[in-house]
């Protein structure tokens, strides 16, 4: 072995046995404890709180919590029936809306769009911008949008589609541009060379393998909007409703403005039916990422 080549060895040595003395000094270690206090201090107070919520709405699990309206005479019969279809009808308007639109614009800002104009750089600033932007924003959008549609009453189906849309649309168009990045630019270059046009390649090589991931981005993303409250609020979403929704423009309640509404009664028993769609909502948006989850296990590609 050579001088040089020993020299080099135990300069190596060194630098590894000084960069672990560094590791594991006292304040990398205090910092380590800190984050890892922090993490199972924020994880223990959910599990409390959804035992906690859990055990308040236990007595109410039945059948009527399902199959029945809210009720002003016997509230320990309440159900939140017109919340659960109109959260659902909301969930189908909203992906109508907002999934086919924030899918268009992705592909169009990722596979089209020149990013050396000045108008592109100001449309992707503020597209990162929206989605930091409060939801109570996305209900007056919704509200003027629907005057500018000549609708009289916002508290509709399509309100709350539009509220809800504009609020996930941000998030489905940077997903789907993330899941179009993923792909591997030689499927790209391949099809290209085969002599297939722009369109072509994207609409039959890129976006069939970015699949998984838009998917995955959707789905979150409804998710998100199915415990929103806030815009449905402004649009004007009832608190109670005694009758199923039928279109686009009935006028329906929503699962989290019904359980807005109830926390704020004084009877125990709305208190207790509360607590109990609470866990219905979460159940909702837990079987959604579920879902999510296993949409991304399965179409998931590895490049």
């Amino acid at each position: 072995m050579s001088v040089a080549t020993k020299t080099a060895r135990e300069t190596v040595e060194i630098v590894r046995e000084s960069g672990r003395d560094r590791d594991r000094n006292l304040a990398s270690i205090a910092f380590l404890v800190g984050l890892w206090f922090s993490l199972f201090f924020g994880v223990m107070v959910l599990v409390v709180l959804i035992l906690d919520t859990a055990i308040s709405g236990s007595s109410r699990f039945d059948a009527n919590l399902l199959t029945e309206y809210i009720s002003r005479i016997s509230p320990e019969t309440s159900g939140f029936r017109a919340g659960i279809l109109g959260t659902l009808w909301l969930m189908v308007a909203t992906a109508v809306l907002a999934v086919p639109l924030g899918i268009a614009a992705a592909i169009w800002l990722e596979e089209f769009s020149d990013n050396t104009k000045w108008y592109n750089r100001i449309l992707e600033v503020n597209l990162q911008n929206l989605a930091a932007v409060p939801s109570i924003v996305y209900g007056l959008l919704a509200v003027a949008t629907m005057t500018l549609l000549g609708f009289q009453a916002t508290g509709i189906v399509l309100g709350g589609a539009i509220a809800l849309a504009l609020l996930i649309l941000p998030v489905i168009i940077i997903t789907t541009r993330e899941a179009l990045r993923a792909v591997p630019q030689d499927i790209r270059q391949g099809s290209l060379a085969l002599g297939a046009t722009v369109w072509q390649t994207t609409w039959r090589q890129t976006l069939p393998s970015a699949i998984p991931g838009i998917s995955t981005g959707t789905i979150l993303g409804i998710s998100r909007a199915i415990g929103e409250a806030a815009p449905l609020v402004v649009v004007g979403l009832a608190g109670s409703v005694r009758f199923d929704p039928t279109g686009i423009t009935s006028v329906i309640t929503a699962l989290p403005q019904q359980i807005y509404s109830l926390t704020s009664q004084s009877q125990e028993e709305y208190q207790t039916a509360a607590s109990a769609a609470i866990v219905v909502l979460l159940v909702m948006v837990l079987g959604l990422n579920a879902l999510a989850i296993v949409i991304r296990n399965k179409f998931q590609r590895t490049w």
